[in-house]
């Protein structure tokens, strides 16, 4: 297998040159281009109640697609936001916690699940769950925007903005706290952030998803 991602870090695609007999699976939706000889089967990613629970919990589609190449073949994928494409290594006891919108595809021995945040996870998002990546194998993450890695090393902590958080190796310590005192709390315009502790890879996205919202709303009421 053989993979790139073109026109990043903008409008990102996925391209993937797979050898026979070799699988990637990704989320509904993201196919933009493949080979002939490549046969597409729609599972549900592990039995239906984990599907389920994906879907209702994780906030991801029930169903999946995994891609299996009867003769050397070629896919595109591309995500459903702007941005970029990163690859992660999953290694046995070492997985990836990602938000909901960020999965695109994996290969190999891979579990997606989803791993309960408690119920601090409303107050940073408004979510209680993220997905969770496990096994051994690799997977495609996507951001709104650019994405940046911070090597964390033991004890070293910083904030992060949660709707900036695109995802973060397994075991690292987390928690939601408020942005500097009670006036930057209601007037700073960053409310609730997730501080981080290491050791530990975080993934930030250099755009925010909300804003951009709140934007075109704006515009949109002008009419």
């Amino acid at each position: 297998m053989k993979w790139e991602v073109a026109n990043k870090p903008s409008y990102s695609l996925l391209k993937i040159w797979l050898n026979q007999g070799e699988s990637i699976t990704a989320e509904p939706g993201a196919m933009v281009f493949m080979s002939s000889g490549i046969e597409v089967k729609t599972h549900t990613g592990g039995g239906l109640l984990k599907g389920l629970m994906r879907s209702v919990l994780g906030g991801e589609s029930l169903f999946m697609n995994t891609y299996i190449a009867r003769a050397p073949g070629e896919i595109w994928l591309a995500p459903s936001l702007p941005g970029d494409i990163e690859y992660v290594t999953i290694e046995p006891g070492r997985g990836l916690l990602v938000q909901d919108t960020s999965y695109l595809a994996h290969h190999g021995n891979i579990d997606v699940g989803v791993a309960w945040r408690g119920f601090r996870g409303l107050l940073a998002e408004g979510e209680l769950f993220w997905l969770k990546i496990s096994g051994k194998g690799g997977v495609w993450v996507t951001s709104y925007g650019g994405i940046e890695r911070i090597d964390l090393p033991p004890g070293e902590r910083v904030i992060v903005d949660n709707f900036h958080f695109v995802a973060m190796e397994e075991g690292m310590n987390w928690r939601v706290r408020k942005f500097g005192g009670l006036k930057s709390f209601i007037l700073g315009g960053e409310g609730i952030v997730i501080e981080v502790e290491g050791p530990g890879r975080l993934y930030l996205q250099t755009r925010a998803l909300p804003p951009f919202i709140d934007l075109i709303s704006k515009f949109m009421g002008r009419k």
